[in-house]
């Protein structure tokens, strides 16, 4: 079992900068892949962002590429999402995930543990 939490949401400007957390607790951190995921109203949850358990290989959707990046800290067990240029339309709850296994995926149906989300809004 792995309980994951975030943190690091908030109100930031168009532009401006955040950077969220998630602490994960449970077996060896470095056997789970980790994924960051958000959810706007009235639509489908979209992985922005995953990593490899080594965290040598990463995955972005394009809306973020460029934008926003994922690291991870083994030793730590927290995986990071620098998020960078942040625009009105990045707006909404972002969860952190977990799947067993190092190999990253972007499917929901992928992730067996999730965070309890926290809420980014870009406003001025």
């Amino acid at each position: 079992q792995v309980q994951l939490v975030e943190s690091g949401g908030g109100l930031v400007q168009p532009g401006g900068s955040l950077r969220l957390s998630c602490a994960a607790s449970g077996r060896t951190f470095s056997e789970y892949a980790m994924g960051w995921f958000r959810q706007a109203p009235g639509k489908e949850r979209e992985c922005v962002a995953a990593i490899s358990g080594s965290g040598r290989s990463t995955y972005y959707a394009d809306s973020v590429k460029g934008r926003f990046t994922i690291s991870r800290d083994n030793a730590k067990n927290t995986v990071y999402l620098q998020m960078n240029s942040l625009k009105p339309e990045d707006t909404t709850v972002y969860f952190c995930a977990a799947r067993s296994g190092s190999i990253w995926s972007k499917a929901e149906y992928a992730f067996s543990y999730w965070g309890q989300g926290t809420q980014v809004t870009v406003s001025s």
